[in-house]
């Protein structure tokens, strides 16, 4: 105690005095009293080192955090306080109270001596600014971080032996349950079962988790969900299923009955947090199959895997291929643009309650507000395809792309060897540049600065390596068992009249297509498709572009030449009546009217009635006014009295006026009423 009160001076005790109280957990904070009043304690000994109690600042809000969390901010409260000068003394039973990493510690370590502020524990005081003392502190600290080490790992190892046993309990998913004696079984609730068969029956059917997501949400049909976390932790609740729901639900191999344990790898974040990554299968810690009851089988749960891979195919840089729809376009997801070289998408037309296809390459004109590069009728591609696949599917076709698909298996092997090789050379160069760097002097930091780089170099190239090998293993298998070789061999007989068949769905045609045909590469200029074939080999075709809508509707010539001939004498609507009562029809089919006959009349350029009669010298109404020193009422009468003889040239009527040689003369109104009562007198 003398030598304590040794290193305490008038400069410390001016100062206020920093009290640090924590527990690792909430349970320790319930359950562990003790150690909570230990901790309180030490306020004691700072009274007896000559700090008044209303100087002791205690600093407990990091209560259940462990010491090697970094977002304590009671923690950082204390730093703050030290180096700005204003702790004499920071107290805590023991360094690991304080931290549990040596990172935080030799900073704290660092600021108390440039502060000249001391640290006082359970076994004294000390002043960091002292070589012995702080000697003392480093070695405090590493011991700690080293029992929180050996801690972990005994834990560690407990749980790894109990998992690799399967004996570990971990969450369910929901669906599965632990019954009184622990084991694992499917959840006795019928309609939770119900709905997970569901769901992996419908994504059999689709082949799609957005199509499953669109099921459910058509019948109004919502999903189990049993919260983690929350007021309502365990119970059942149901909620509309999310395509994130569909595909956790089927990537989740324990639906199939087995026990896996490690699928993720956690690591702290520099800036706080943590971050999960998922790792392919090869580096679960365990996974034991058929270890208890299962929605599906493996080989189902297989099955899922690769079609959710074909479908992810569809968000990456290369290809964009995605599950099939129900659209009529066969090329869906295989088109590519022969112009730019990128992905091709799929529009419709509807027309006359039939669905065409159109192939359309959008990309470049979005992102560069520009015209769209290609846009193709899709069904005579389509019908030319279909050809070439029903001309392919022969026995010696189907041989020759079996012995191709062997090589190309044997091929994958051989890669997925080299890479596997490639990440075990880059591990052992990571670890021995980890080696040189850890045996360098820390005082030495020219040298240990290019060491750490070259680890970090290495490390990286670790990283790409374990990617690469993981993207390649993430492709769909090439191998093919005995009985996959007889069905594909069988389909040789069968593949045309399923193809023909109306029956057969699009989405059915599509897949069909998908085992022969890679992808196929469209030209519109050239009118050429080039089919690239799996296993490599590729055909050149040509395609019958479709006739235009309006060739398709067109009318007929006949049509043009009659509604022709009759405008000399017919306004519009007789001439529709005229066509009616002789059997013809509009390009669609229609019976005509007064507003078809002008339709035809402004497509083919065809002079108006109105136009002839100019032709033909008559005059307007205000026009004969003029030429006959009259007005125009007195026109309307003459000739409705037939003086004056006019040619109707539209359906309202109105009418165009002939004048005759010698042209009628003024007369009294009587005489104009007795000709229109007696028509012969006008003649």
């Amino acid at each position: 105690m003398s030598t304590s009160h040794q290193k305490v001076d008038t400069s410390h005790l001016s100062r206020d005095a920093y009290l640090y109280v924590r527990q690792s957990t909430p349970r320790q904070v319930f359950e562990h009293g003790e150690s909570r009043r230990r901790q309180y304690a030490l306020r004691e000994r700072a009274v007896a080192l000559g700090w008044p109690t209303e100087r002791i600042v205690v600093i407990d809000s990091d209560q259940g955090l462990s010491g090697a969390d970094r977002d304590r901010e009671g923690f950082k409260s204390l730093v703050a306080e030290v180096s700005m000068g204003r702790a004499g003394i920071v107290l805590g039973l023991e360094v690991s109270r304080l931290a549990r990493n040596t990172t935080e510690w030799s900073r704290l370590v660092e600021i108390c001596a440039l502060s000249e502020t001391l640290i006082l524990d359970e076994d004294g005081v000390y002043d960091p600014g002292d070589f012995n003392d702080r000697l003392v502190l480093g070695l405090k600290g590493t011991m700690s971080e080293a029992e929180l080490h050996m801690m972990r790992v005994r834990l560690r190892g407990g749980l790894l032996a109990k998992a690799k046993r399967g004996e570990l309990k971990v969450p369910l998913p929901v669906g599965l349950v632990h019954d009184p004696l622990g084991q694992v079984v499917l959840d006795p609730d019928e309609q939770v079962q119900h709905s997970l068969h569901l769901l992996f029956d419908t994504f059999t059917r689709t082949g799609s988790a957005n199509a499953t997501v669109k099921h459910f949400r058509k019948e109004k049909l919502l999903f189990p969900q049993r919260p983690r976390s929350g007021p309502d932790i365990g119970e059942l609740r149901w909620k509309p299923l999310r395509a994130s729901r569909v595909l956790k639900v089927l990537h989740n191999p324990r639906y199939a009955g087995a026990y896996v344990y490690g699928r993720s790898r956690t690591r702290r974040r520099p800036g706080g947090g943590v971050e999960h990554r998922p790792l392919p299968r090869e580096e679960w810690t365990v996974l034991l199959r058929d270890a208890h009851p299962g929605y599906i089988t493996w080989d189902r749960f297989e099955e899922n895997e690769r079609r959710l891979r074909d479908n992810a195919r569809a968000y990456g840089v290369v290809g964009r291929r995605g599950p099939p729809r129900e659209g009529s376009a066969l090329l869906q997801g295989l088109a590519t643009c022969g112009v730019c070289g990128r992905n091709m998408t799929v529009r419709y037309q509807n027309r006359k309650r039939r669905q065409y296809p159109y192939y359309v390459c959008i990309r470049e004109g979005i992102e560069t507000a520009s015209a769209k590069c290609q846009s193709i009728s899709g069904a005579a591609i389509d019908q030319a395809v279909g050809e070439l696949l029903v001309e392919l599917m022969t026995p010696v076709t189907l041989e020759v792309a079996l012995q191709v698909q062997d090589e190309l298996a044997a091929r994958a092997e051989e890669a997925d060897l080299w890479r596997s090789q490639q990440v075990q050379r880059a591990r052992e160069e990571a670890d021995l540049a980890r080696q040189r760097f850890m045996q360098t002097h820390p005082d030495n930091r020219m040298v240990a600065d290019v060491l750490e780089a070259e680890w970090n170099a290495k490390l990286r190239v670790l990283e790409e390596a374990q990617r690469e090998r993981e993207r390649s293993r993430a492709e769909p298998g090439q191998g093919l068992d005995d009985e996959q070789r007889q069905r594909i061999l069988g389909l040789a007989s069968n593949f045309p009249r399923l193809w023909n068949d109306p029956g057969t769905p699009h989405r059915e045609r599509k897949r069909m297509a998908r085992l022969l045909i890679e992808d196929v590469t469209l030209t519109k200029a050239t009118r050429s498709l080039g089919v690239r074939l799996r296993g490599g080999a590729t055909r050149q075709l040509t395609w019958v572009p479709e006739r235009h809508v309006s060739e398709v509707y067109r009318t007929s010539d006949e049509v043009v030449a009659e509604v022709d001939r009759l405008l000399n004498d017919h306004t519009d609507g007789a001439i529709a009546d005229i066509l009616n009562e002789r059997g013809y029809r509009s390009g669609y089919g229609h019976a005509f009217n007064a507003m078809l006959v002008k339709v035809v009349r402004d497509n083919y350029a065809l002079k108006s009635r109105y136009d002839r009669l100019r032709d033909r010298g008559m005059l307007t109404v205000h026009d004969a006014a003029a030429r006959l020193g009259v007005t125009s009422d007195t026109v309307h009468r003459w000739r409705k009295a037939g003086l004056l003889r006019g040619h109707a040239y539209n359906d309202r009527p109105d009418y165009l006026i002939e004048i005759p040689d010698p042209p009628p003369t003024k007369q009294p109104r009587r005489e104009l009423s007795k000709r229109r009562r007696f028509p012969e007198l006008a003649r």
